[in-house]
């Protein structure tokens, strides 16, 4: 058999190895010049997340899972800057720490049956909890990591399942990945572990992108499948410059990010019913604790500095609304208003 044949089948069986779903979302980290560190992720989902910008300072008292009497409690450690879904969950955010937390989707995800003598948190405190409580990914990897908690889920939100993963970032570099597999959790922890898309299981993700990095970038697979924008990322982010310029490498991670976006298109593949288009994408400077967002129907980027922020314990909660279309360009710090936060639904613990 040829050489390019005996690659081309190699490259067909792996990707058997991924679902049939296209549930969107990239993620990856970029560490650059004079030890930063800088998150990109694009968030791609099938109708509007009503998403909101939430100031939330350190202090709140919480609950893992409205008032079941078996959620965990907790204050939280640090302040944090989040981007909210449905006004129901915290979908992505930076605290004051400099480490980041991004939710994706993951078709197939089994949390497994809540164990007696475990505490709840509910799928959408999930994001919130890592920022409340944690500086360092080593941390949440020996706590949470431990499956201390039974993470519970909501059967649909809008018609659409909450099959989940979690990345973490801190501002050493640090990386580390969350799935449920089998009703186990399964921890992936590594600085080498850059880049996450949501499809198919990290583990096979990485070996997908083994087959392609023999490639060394002769060719990349271009379509909007997780697998393939797994590979482009990857390939991209090993070849990005260093730079000490920051508003350089900010504009680097946006380039790459944008790479992996999925555009609006005008009829739904039906044989390619979870394709969703990119809705948003964040940048976080983990060194610098700047959170940057664009909104893909807005024309612009705009930034929030944490540190121009009241943070500390005992301020107030404020919001940066977006939902109704409002626009920003620049620091936006000035703009966020007191006001009264969302509050999650609880989620029924199913045995």
């Amino acid at each position: 058999m040829k050489k390019s044949n005996l690659l081309l089948s190699l490259f067909f069986a792996l990707s058997t190895l991924s679902t049939t779903t296209a549930d969107a979302c990239t993620r990856f980290t970029y560490t650059g010049a004079e030890n930063s560190v800088i998150t990109g992720r694009s968030m791609d989902w099938y109708d509007s997340l009503s998403t909101d910008l939430w100031a939330f300072p350190a202090g709140i008292q919480r609950s893992g899972n409205a008032t079941d009497k078996n959620g965990i409690q907790w204050v939280s450690k640090y302040g944090s800057v989040i981007a909210s879904g449905y006004k129901v969950a915290a979908t992505d955010g930076i605290n004051t720490a400099g480490f980041n937390a991004n939710l994706l989707y993951l078709s197939g995800s089994n949390y497994g049956t809540p164990q007696t003598g475990k505490k709840n948190l509910s799928v959408y405190n999930w994001v919130q909890y890592m920022l409340d409580n944690y500086a360092t990914v080593n941390e949440a990897v020996k706590d949470f990591g431990s499956g201390k908690l039974n993470l519970l889920v909501p059967a649909e939100i809008n018609g659409h399942k909450m099959d989940l993963h979690l990345s973490i970032t801190d501002s050493s570099g640090d990386n580390a990945i969350f799935e449920y597999i089998n009703g186990k959790l399964i921890v992936h922890h590594s600085k080498q572990y850059t880049v996450m898309t949501n499809e198919p299981p990290f583990d096979q993700q990485l070996a997908l992108n083994t087959y392609w990095q023999k490639m060394d970038g002769k060719f990349l697979p271009g379509t909007e499948e997780p697998d393939d924008r797994f590979v482009r990322t990857s390939y991209y982010l090993a070849h990005a410059q260093k730079t000490p310029d920051n508003r350089q490498e900010i504009a680097t991670v946006f380039s790459i990010i944008r790479n992996a976006s999925v555009p609006f298109q005008q009829e739904k593949d039906p044989n390619r019913p979870n394709l969703a288009p990119t809705l948003w994408r964040s940048v976080a400077d983990l060194k610098n604790k700047v959170y940057y967002f664009e909104e893909t129907n807005q024309p612009n980027v705009f930034w929030v500095d944490l540190d121009k922020l009241d943070l500390k314990a005992g301020a107030q909660t404020k919001k940066l609304a977006l939902a109704n279309g409002e626009t920003y360009a620049g620091e936006t710090s000035k703009y966020f208003v007191t006001a009264t936060a969302f509050s999650s639904p609880q989620v029924t613990p199913t045995h």
